[in-house]
C-alpha cells in the first residue's frame, strides 16, 4: 500500500537512534510501522512532505523534541492495575512505624495520565483512614501530554470499570451537563500528588530520598540492560532499608541482583542499605 508520507529505512534508523538517545527506547525492526503512524501525524501538524524533511526540522528545532518523544511513548495504565500491588503497599505503609519518619513517601516513576499515581493516594486514605494521611506522592512522567492529563484529573467513566462502585463514590465527582459521563478525582486525593515532567536518562536526576516505595512499573520493557541498570542504580540509594521497589508484571533484574533482590510478585527490595542523604522529593 502507497504511504502519503516517504519513509525510508534510513529515516527509521535515524528515529530509532534519537528517541534511543534522548528517551532511553529501543525500538524493534517490528516497530516501524507503527513509528511511521506516530510521527506522520507530527508531518501533517507541521505541513512537511517526507520524514527526512521532518528529521532535518527536528535537529533544528529542540521545542520539537517533546512533541516527538510524547508521539513514540507508550502510555498503557490503569486504576488499580495489577491490585496485589496496592494490597502490598497498603500493608507496607501498616508495618512503618510512625516514630521512625513521616510522611511515608512513594515516587510513580512513570505516572501516565495518572491512574497509577490517584491509585496510590486512594490506596493511602483506605489504609489510614482518613482524607489527610501522613504520605505524599511524586508522580512524573517523560510524556508532557500525559502528564498534563493526570494533573487535570478528568477521566471518562469507561475508564473506572474495574472499579467498585463504592470507591467511585467515595473518590470522584460525576460530571454534570457538557461532562456528563465523566468523573474528576476529588480535591483531597489530588492533594497528595505532586506531578512534574522528568525524564529517567537525564544524568542527573532532582529527586531526593529518602523513598519508602517507587512504582517503576512496565517501563524498564522499553530499554535495554544497561539503560536498565543504570536507572536501577540510581533508584537503589534513594530507598530507605525496608523500602520497596515496585516493577512491571514481565520485568525481572536480574542482571541487577547487586542491586535488588526480589521479594515475590515483580516486588523487590535494595540489596544493602546505604547512606540516605537528606532532602525531600
Amino acid at each position: 500500500m502507497e504511504r502519503e508520507f516517504a519513509f525510508t529505512l534510513a529515516d527509521f534508523e535515524r528515529i530509532r537512534s534519537l528517541i534511543r538517545e534522548r528517551a532511553g527506547i529501543s525500538l524493534s525492526d517490528r516497530k516501524r510501522d507503527l513509528v511511521y503512524s506516530r510521527i506522520a501525524r507530527r508531518l501533517r501538524a507541521l505541513k512537511l512532505k517526507q520524514f527526512a524533511e521532518y528529521l532535518d526540522y527536528l535537529v533544528m528545532h529542540e521545542s520539537e523534541m517533546q512533541d516527538f518523544i510524547n508521539a513514540l511513548t507508550t502510555n498503557l495504565t490503569a486504576f488499580f492495575r495489577e491490585p496485589h500491588h496496592f494490597e502490598h503497599l497498603s500493608r507496607q505503609m501498616q508495618a512503618t512505624e510512625a516514630s521512625v519518619r513521616q510522611p511515608f513517601r512513594i515516587w510513580s516513576s512513570a505516572c501516565s495520565t495518572g491512574e497509577e499515581a490517584y491509585s496510590l493516594a486512594m490506596t493511602a486514605i483506605e489504609t489510614f483512614g482518613c482524607w489527610d494521611p501522613p504520605v505524599r506522592i511524586l508522580a512524573t512522567d517523560v510524556d508532557t501530554h500525559v502528564l498534563a492529563h493526570a494533573k487535570a484529573g478528568i477521566y471518562g467513566m469507561e475508564r473506572l470499570e474495574k472499579m467498585t462502585e463504592a470507591r467511585i463514590r467515595r473518590f470522584f465527582f460525576r460530571g454534570r451537563g457538557a461532562r456528563q459521563g465523566s468523573v474528576h478525582i476529588r480535591p483531597e486525593v489530588q492533594a497528595l500528588i505532586r506531578f512534574q515532567p522528568f525524564n529517567l536518562l537525564t544524568p542527573s536526576w532532582p529527586v531526593k530520598g529518602p523513598l519508602d516505595a517507587v512504582f517503576c512499573r512496565n517501563v524498564m520493557i522499553y530499554f535495554d540492560k544497561a539503560t536498565q541498570y543504570r536507572i536501577l542504580s540510581h533508584f537503589h540509594p534513594l530507598l530507605i532499608e525496608r523500602g520497596l521497589l515496585y516493577a512491571g508484571h514481565s520485568e525481572s533484574f536480574q542482571h541487577a541482583a547487586d542491586l535488588f533482590r526480589s521479594q515475590g510478585q515483580t516486588i523487590f527490595k535494595p540489596v544493602s542499605a546505604r547512606a540516605k542523604t537528606g532532602g525531600r522529593a
